[in-house]
């Protein structure tokens, strides 16, 4: 399974703010951030772990990925 995890510096948050834009309308946006990016990583995987796992046990279908415009 492939997800896009965006990961962007946020002055006003003073940290790094993480977006998952397939499951935007399933989750609030940003879906959550770090102190580093190491941090927010691996904090968006832990997120879309779980997104995952919840989609799965609902049986909802898994959105798809997102294409972007060249």
């Amino acid at each position: 399974m492939k997800f896009t995890i965006t990961i962007h510096w946020s002055e006003e948050d003073n940290c790094y703010v993480v977006y998952l834009p397939e499951f935007k309308d399933f989750t609030n946006q940003p879906a959550t951030h770090g102190e580093t990016y190491e941090e927010a990583l691996s904090n968006a995987k832990e997120v879309l772990e779980m997104l995952i796992e919840e989609f799965q046990e609902e049986g909802k279908e898994l959105p798809q990925l997102m294409q972007l415009a060249n």
